[in-house]
Formats: structure tokens, C-alpha cells, sequence
């Protein structure tokens, strides 16, 4: 067998599982965006045979036999060939898979969508207790599969792996002592100055000129609606199926404009991502969480994060934005915000206050509410936090970091989807998002001067390129720190996330 006849069974079976975990997301989607409540039961069932599908695909001889193929034809391709990086992933989620028992992968897919219906139903009425059986189920499934991945010195390492290669509990805890230590003092700044004006953000904004501007702020930023669509749902999240097939979801809060606006402008810097990636890595490993089972472009939680947080931040929420973009969000609610300027605009979705919800957090306290998460989720895993401990042990922490008082359990330990989806050991990627991208951006302004004067023209394109070129594109191809060594040269440095704040909050 040829060489390039080797790699293409392989990638048939590959392409199989691909379409197998596109059709389970659709499912997902739908779950979150338009299915009836009564579905949640049976919409769960269809998940997991689906998820259990794309495993036996994998596991499968056929897989096997097509994997050792390719394998032996690997001889003399580089090191970071596309082909080479394809066999070896799909080699590691093999022997992944193949330490897990099919009934546990089944068994946490199936408890996936009536977990979230009654998150969704708990939160609503704001009584954890309803929630509370479902999310102790996840703890118990989430500690069986990290004893079969294995783990040395904390149980969370294994599943914060799934999400984010190469970190730990440990190495986590560094990070985040760097960044405690660096951002307290930006803070502690920027909260003794007087708070701006902000009592305009609270007006009463109809859904659908928000949605209007969601949708033309997206369409600025190259968001491509023709392979993309903007849909409401109770907790905002971007899913591809496929680059020709990426879509973001908001919410709309009538009396709080930044809620859906920076929501859209994060859940489009995560679609830029799928759909700037390689067509040729379509239905690939390179387009495929073949470990997470799940189909996404992107290398890693943190490196996505990192474009969402870029884009949200270091563009949509800067001065240079908002003074040329005010006036067109004006037109859309002139009642509104007549008697308001760009500037005062940009200082009061700025303004440093420390609040409940962390999406709509300022980015001095944002990862604050990570590390919170963090820990709470390495107490859950190791067991020293029993889960009906989990809202007082929550309401203490928010009180000890930011000084508030947690008025009820939608505002506390319901507000966030992640656990209801199994997602036990994801939360610290945002963080690692932040920082990755203010060193992307650092890079790219030292380097491409255009960068900045395209930005400050209203002009996005630049900027969209650059990231295809240096990190879209790529798909899975490079780990996180891989395209970081190659594109900034150096691994995840939090140095460059810290001067970024200190030189847009502590003056």
C-alpha cells in the first residue's frame, strides 16, 4: 500500500467519526436553542447512542488496522506534518478510549441534557437542591473517569487535561498566583477612583434592536453569516459542524445592553476561530476532539478562549471601538442613549465593579471568578467539598474575594452551564484564554504595525488574517504552547495579560 493510500483509509475512518459527533452536536444545539423541555429525557438517550457510535468508529478493527498502516507509512515525514500529527493524535485517543469503559462514556453523554434541563429548571426558580442530585451524579461520573485515565497527584489533572494538555492542579495554582499578585494592585487602583456614569446601560433596550446590532456587530468583526446564524438561549456558546457550519448563540436582557452585546462579540471571536480553519482539515483529526468526542477546529479550550476574549476585549470593549461604532448603536436606540457620549460609553462598559455574574464581569474581576471556580471544582474531585456543601462553600468564596454578599443561587452557584454539560475541569481555560490572548496581540502589534492603524479605521480584516494565518488555520494541528513558541516565541507567559490591564486600568 502506498504511503498516501495509507493515510486516506485512515482518514475515511476518521471522517466517519467526525460526521458521527457533528450530528451529536446538532443534537446539542437544538437541545439548547429550540427543543421543548419534555424532550430533555430521550434527547439525552440520542446523545449518547450517538456518542458511543463515534467511540465503537474508533475502536473499531477497521480503525486499528488503517491506524498501523499509516503508522508504518510515517517513515521520513516531518515531525510537524500534517499527516504525522493526525496519526499520532488519533493513535493517543485510541488508547485513551480504550482505558474507558464504553458504559461510563454512555453513562455521562446520557446524563448530559436532563442534567441541563434541570439546571435550566433550577436556575430559573433559583433553588439549587433541584439541581443538586443531577450535578452530584457528574462529580461521581467525572471521579470514574479520571481513575481510568489515570492521575498522579490530583484527581482534577485528569480532567483538566481533557480540555487543556499540559496543565494540572499544580501548575494552575502557579498561574494563578502570578496573576492574584499582579492583579490585585490594578484593582485596587482602579476601584479608588469615582465610578463613571453607567446608569444609561440599565434603560429599557428592546431584543430586537439588540439582536439587529449583534448581528451587524458580527458581520463587522468577519463573522460569515452565510455559514453561520445568531440564535438566543439561556447561556451563550458557540458550536461548529464543520468550518461551512458554525454557529453562536446570546441572551438579551432588556435592561442591561452589555449582556448580549459582549456576549456576541465573544461567541464571534470563537466562530472566526472554526471558520478560519484549513478546509483541508475537514471531517479530519485536525477538525476532531477525537479524546472529548467532540467535533471542534480548535487546538485546545484555552487557545479558543483566547479568541474570544481577544476579540471581545481588546477590541470590542476599547475606546478606539467605541468612538468610531457609538453612533451606529445609537441609531439603533436613539431614546435611549441620545443624551450619551462615545466616551462616557466606553468608561461605563469599562468601569471597574465587582459583581455576581461572571460573563458579565470586568476584566480586573473576571478571573477572580475563575480561580474561585477552580478550587471549587479541585474540592468537588478530590472530595473534601461535599456537593450539598457547594453553595455555602460558593457564597463564601465570592465574599471573601470580591466583598459581595450572594442574594440567591441564580446569581451564585446555578448561574453557569459547564457542570450540567459535564464540563467539570474546563472553567481555568478561560483564564489561559486571557492570557494567551494579550500575548497573540502583543506580538502582533510589535510585529504588523497595520494591525493597529486597520483597527483604529474600523477595519477588522488585518487583524482576521492575521490570527487564519498564525493560529485558525492550523486547526489541531499545533498544541497551545507549540503556537505560541512558533508565533511569539515563547510558551503561556502572563506577563504581557498583565501590562495590557495595568495600561488600560491603573491610569
Amino acid at each position: 500500500m502506498t504511503q498516501q493510500a495509507s493515510f486516506a483509509a485512515l482518514r475515511e475512518r476518521i471522517a466517519a467519526v467526525n460526521d458521527v459527533l457533528n450530528a451529536t452536536s446538532l443534537l446539542t444545539w437544538d437541545s439548547r436553542t429550540m427543543m421543548p423541555a419534555g424532550g430533555a429525557e430521550t434527547r439525552g438517550h440520542q446523545i449518547a447512542t450517538l456518542t458511543r457510535v463515534a467511540r465503537d468508529l474508533l475502536l473499531a478493527p477497521e480503525t486499528e488496522r488503517a491506524l498501523e498502516e499509516a503508522e508504518r507509512a510515517l517513515e521520513g515525514v516531518p515531525a510537524d506534518a500534517a499527516e504525522r500529527r493526525m496519526v499520532e493524535q488519533t493513535r493517543h485517543a485510541v488508547e485513551h478510549h480504550r482505558s474507558v469503559p464504553a458504559s461510563l462514556i454512555q453513562e455521562r453523554a446520557a446524563l448530559r441534557t436532563v442534567a441541563q434541563s434541570a439546571w435550566i429548571e433550577a436556575r430559573a426558580k433559583s433553588e439549587f437542591p433541584i439541581y443538586e442530585p443531577y450535578l452530584a451524579k457528574t462529580v461521581e461520573l467525572s471521579r470514574a473517569y479520571a481513575d481510568c485515565i489515570g492521575w498522579s497527584e490530583h484527581p482534577y489533572d485528569a480532567m483538566v487535561s481533557i480540555y487543556e494538555p499540559g496543565e494540572t492542579a499544580a501548575s494552575l495554582k502557579a498561574l494563578f498566583s502570578t496573576l492574584r499578585n499582579g492583579l490585585l494592585p490594578i484593582l485596587d487602583a482602579a476601584r479608588s477612583r469615582p465610578q463613571p456614569r453607567s446608569d444609561f446601560l440599565f434603560r429599557d433596550f428592546p431584543e430586537e434592536g439588540q439582536r439587529a446590532f449583534g448581528l451587524s456587530l458580527a458581520e463587522k468583526l468577519g463573522y460569515d453569516l452565510q455559514r453561520g446564524r445568531l440564535d438566543t438561549t439561556v447561556h451563550p456558546f458557540e458550536v461548529s459542524f464543520t468550518r461551512n457550519d458554525v454557529r453562536i448563540t446570546t441572551r438579551y436582557n432588556r435592561n442591561y445592553l452589555p449582556a448580549s452585546m459582549f456576549g456576541t462579540a465573544h461567541e464571534v471571536g470563537h466562530g472566526l476561530y472554526e471558520q478560519g480553519v484549513d478546509p483541508a482539515y475537514t471531517r479530519t483529526a485536525l477538525a476532531t476532539d477525537l479524546v472529548g468526542l467532540y467535533a471542534v477546529g480548535g487546538t485546545s479550550f484555552g487557545a479558543h478562549e483566547s479568541q474570544s476574549r481577544l476579540w471581545e476585549n481588546h477590541i470590542v470593549r476599547s475606546r478606539t471601538f467605541w468612538q468610531r461604532h457609538f453612533p451606529g448603536l445609537q441609531r439603533h436606540f436613539p431614546d435611549q442613549l441620545g443624551d450619551v457620549s462615545a466616551e462616557e460609553f466606553y468608561r461605563a462598559v469599562t468601569r471597574v465593579e465587582p459583581g455576581f455574574i461572571r460573563v458579565e464581569a470586568d476584566e480586573l474581576t473576571y478571573d477572580l471568578h475563575i480561580m474561585l471556580r477552580v478550587d471549587i471544582e479541585c474540592a468537588l474531585m478530590d472530595g473534601s467539598l461535599p456537593v450539598s456543601d457547594l453553595p455555602g462553600a460558593w457564597n463564601a468564596a465570592i465574599k471573601r474575594d470580591l466583598d459581595l454578599t450572594v442574594p440567591n443561587d441564580a446569581k451564585g452557584v446555578l448561574q453557569d452551564v459547564h457542570w450540567s454539560t459535564g464540563y467539570i475541569g474546563s472553567f481555568p481555560t478561560y483564564t489561559i484564554g486571557n492570557v494567551m490572548g494579550a500575548q497573540v496581540m502583543e506580538t502582533l502589534r510589535q510585529q504588523n504595525p497595520s494591525v493597529d492603524a486597520s483597527i483604529e479605521a474600523g477595519d477588522y480584516g488585518v487583524l482576521a488574517e492575521e490570527l487564519r494565518t498564525r493560529i485558525w488555520q492550523h486547526g489541531r494541528r499545533f498544541m497551545r504552547d507549540e503556537l505560541l513558541e512558533r508565533e511569539t516565541g515563547r510558551r503561556l507567559d502572563p506577563a504581557p495579560y498583565l501590562a495590557y490591564l495595568r495600561n488600560k486600568y491603573a491610569s
